[in-house]
């Protein structure tokens, strides 16, 4: 199974970490780069940023928000980084969620499904170097031909719905995040097997307290989500996930997360016990694990989780 690595961007971490797990995912040898976007850095800066300060790392920058960034701005955007930077650049998008696209944008997240799949048939031929010719109900772009070197990108899908992973099937790559084996294998069943799966899978080797407290914080988040609590349910957690469902404070509802629950969706341990896990996500067909390191005082940027894991 293939590794590759996916920045964190732990929103309680310095942004300027960012760079330094890139620098030594780079130095250790992964193919790739996962470049997305939070509430900190715009992914095509630091994916800028990123191919100047390293050698050769492969980068997949996204997820984007298919209803934030039209297809030719990320079209755009892709050729921007591959010419300034001379990189292999990828383009990884998604729906997001309500917060990101209706709070933070003040956009509409309406018809999601609808938009995820057109935004992948009009993506494709604007990497490509083809002039813009789509009209969806959702998205459109017309007339538009890059000006820079097509970056000839592959394309990835994030998916966890069923209509999700029927759009991924358009794409080269269906990426899934904060599964269990279990999960992802009944993911990895449902997709064309011509598209290679992929799974963000956040990375401790020895943790410390404040790495699995990180890893918590990240989590709470989905417990009530559809889809993500049943999951949850199902690995043997549905007392918390009924708790999450009766709307609790925050802190009430992190003080319930326990550390199996954590260790249900993530690779934690020894490096012995993280390579069994891999193996785990390998046996349920995910072709790629692309490892989020947790970032702590004590292992900033997930360096040392890096260096145990490296190919």
């Amino acid at each position: 199974m293939r590794l590759s690595v996916s920045l964190g961007l732990w929103q309680d971490r310095p942004a300027s970490e960012a760079l330094v797990t890139a620098r030594a995912a780079d130095e250790l040898g992964f193919p790739e780069l996962w470049v997305g976007e939070m509430a900190t850095y715009d992914a095509f800066a630091l994916a800028t940023a990123i191919g100047l300060a390293t050698r050769r790392i492969r980068l997949t920058v996204g997820p984007l928000a298919v209803a934030v960034r039209d297809p030719m701005m990320i079209a755009m955007g892709a050729a921007s980084v591959a010419d300034l930077t001379g990189r292999q650049v990828d383009v990884a998008i998604g729906t997001s969620s309500p917060l990101v696209v209706e709070g933070w944008h003040g956009r509409s997240r309406a018809r999601p499904a609808t938009a995820l799949r057109e935004a992948v048939q009009a993506l494709r031929p604007l990497l490509d170097g083809e002039r813009s010719a789509y009209a969806g109900s959702c998205v459109a772009s017309n007339g538009y031909r890059l000006r820079l070197p097509a970056p000839r990108s592959r394309l990835t899908v994030a998916a966890f719905g069923p209509s999700a992973v029927r759009t991924a099937a358009l794409a080269d790559r269906m990426v899934l995040n904060l599964v269990t084996p279990a999960s992802a294998a009944r993911l990895a069943r449902t997709v064309n097997r011509a598209v290679t799966v992929a799974a963000w899978v956040i990375a401790a080797v020895d943790p410390d307290r404040e790495a699995i407290d990180r890893i918590r914080r990240a989590v709470v988040g989905y417990l009530a989500a559809p889809g993500y609590g049943e999951m949850f349910a199902e690995a043997g957690f549905a007392d918390v996930v009924a708790f999450a469902r009766t709307l609790p404070h925050p802190r009430e509802l992190l003080e319930a997360v326990p550390d199996e629950l954590v260790a249900s969706v993530a690779l934690l341990g020894d490096a012995a016990e993280v390579r069994e896990r891999l193996s785990a996500y390998a046996e349920a067909g995910v072709d790629e694990v692309a490892l989020v390191p947790v970032s702590t005082d004590r292992d900033p940027g997930g360096t040392a989780t890096l260096k145990t894991l490296a190919p």
